[in-house]
């Protein structure tokens, strides 16, 4: 049933008070009118208990704005819901393009054949293209998606709403991979869940890195507010991240200057694999949290940006690290999918919505302690 306004309800007895259920929650489809934005189609979602995101179609179905009860979840860059045809792989120098239409948002995804830092990749490609030099964090979250499907349905008491489609990413005698997205959510529900299949449609192996950059900004995070994670191991990634790496999950106000810091997480997990994470801020009872299996996903980074409107910190797990394709080969990481291989992916994403919440949240992360 749907817990909305402190008390349950079923499907008959909400029925019986609208005409249309979107007085309550739902999802729609729009499209975006202004400027850069312009084109940009989008699903909105709303889930009656103060959850509200946006599904960007043309950028790669990522989520930009989402808020509980008017309290933004994620961090907005200044770029806005850029339309991909704005989109500058390497454009600037050292490939870093893909910065120009970065609109952070709730989570953008990264990959899929490559992630992570710009490199020169004198390997490249399954059908070995020779050299290619790749941009940051591949092309993925500038993809259009096809085969739209946004909608809800009633599954007994319970009302489920979705939005559905693929990316596809390829190249003539390259990689040729689909991303099959669905994210969904509940009536009444404070979160929101994203299920990929990745598939390589060709029949070469090729190389993958999927990332998911979780992005999160004020309120939640302000001064006085944390990092929790279950943390076997915390690795700063280079010396601008070792300068107060005792402090990394501690969170300060906006300082001028800020250079950014990155740390490499082992989480622990439960048996089963699932583990996660969480930023919280204790003074207003609040936070948001994600959930994934590190069988999926073994790899998680926290990005630490503590600068002036560049104000965020990232929450993101992946089955590579962020150190460009190059990197992770010589270190024995990267992954490759084979002919015709599909891989599986699932995250969830919530509001913690008072200081109970984040009590139960710490209480299940003190349960994941398997190396």
């Amino acid at each position: 049933m749907a817990r909305l306004w402190g008390r349950e309800w079923t499907r008959t007895e909400l029925e019986q008070r609208v005409g249309d259920l979107l007085q309550i929650g739902g999802v729609r489809l729009v499209e975006l009118a202004d400027g850069k934005e312009r084109g940009v189609r989008a699903a909105q979602f709303r889930t009656g208990s103060g959850l509200a995101f946006t599904v960007l179609l043309d950028r790669g179905l990522d989520i930009s704005h989402a808020d509980w009860c008017g309290k933004s979840l994620g961090w907005r860059s200044m770029t806005g819901d850029v339309h991909p045809a704005y989109f500058e792989p390497t454009g600037e120098p050292g490939g870093l393009g893909w910065v120009r239409s970065f609109f952070g948002g709730l989570v953008t995804t990264c990959g899929l054949n490559w992630a992570g830092a710009p490199c020169r990749d004198e390997e490249a490609g399954p059908a070995r293209l020779g050299a290619r030099n790749l941009g940051l964090h591949g092309y993925i979250s500038h993809t259009p998606a096809m085969n739209i499907s946004a909608d809800g349905a009633w599954e007994g008491d319970e009302y489920r709403m979705w939005v559905r489609g693929r990316c596809h990413e390829g190249l003539v005698f390259g990689e040729n991979l689909i991303l099959h997205r669905e994210i969904s959510t509940t009536l009444g529900s404070n979160a929101l869940t994203i299920r990929d299949r990745v598939e390589n449609a060709g029949f070469d192996r090729t190389e993958h890195m999927l990332l998911y950059h979780v992005n999160i900004g004020f309120p939640v995070v302000d001064e006085g507010a944390e990092l929790l994670s279950p943390s076997l191991a915390v690795t700063a990634r280079d010396a601008a991240a070792e300068d107060g790496a005792e402090r990394a999950q501690l969170l300060d106000g906006p300082a001028p200057g800020y250079h950014e810091k990155a740390y490499f997480h082992r989480l622990g997990t439960a048996a089963d694999g699932t583990t996660g994470t969480a930023i919280v801020n204790r003074a207003l009872g609040f936070g948001v949290y994600v959930k994934f299996n590190r069988n999926q996903l073994p790899f998680f980074t926290q990005w630490k940006m503590l600068g002036q409107r560049n104000y965020v910190v990232g929450m993101e797990p992946a089955n590579c690290l962020p150190l460009g394709r190059v990197a992770e080969r010589e270190a024995g990481r990267l992954q490759h999918l084979e002919g015709r291989e599909v891989r599986e992916y699932s995250l969830e994403i919530g509001a913690l919505t008072s200081a109970d919440a984040i009590a139960d949240f710490e209480a299940e992360l003190r349960g994941w302690t398997h190396p």
